[in-house]
């Protein structure tokens, strides 16, 4: 059970940035809260979104970049396993 916290939201914010990508906040009409640029590896989130929403999209995002586990420190590596097998399961529901 993930918490809804800042600190939650700065564990998955780690994630990417430490496997190269640059995480940006900013006003636009996104359909999902967020959308990736893979070519520049950026992900940028809406800026209105708050705590949960941000953390939601970060959960569904993260699974669907390219993380290299090695980057990772230990705490993201164990955060970053708990989404991939998270969405794993949902997948096959």
């Amino acid at each position: 059970m993930i918490k809804y916290t800042q600190n939650t939201l700065d564990k998955l914010e780690a994630i990417p940035e430490q496997c190269g990508y640059i995480l940006r906040y900013e006003r636009g009409n996104f359909q999902s809260g967020y959308c990736i640029l893979d070519n520049k590896k950026v992900v940028v989130l809406n800026k209105f979104l708050q705590i949960e929403g941000r953390i939601n999209a970060l959960i569904e995002i993260i699974p669907q970049l390219e993380i290299d586990a090695a980057l990772l420190d230990e705490p993201s590596k164990k955060l970053f396993a708990e989404i991939v097998e998270k969405s794993a399961e949902e997948k096959e529901e």
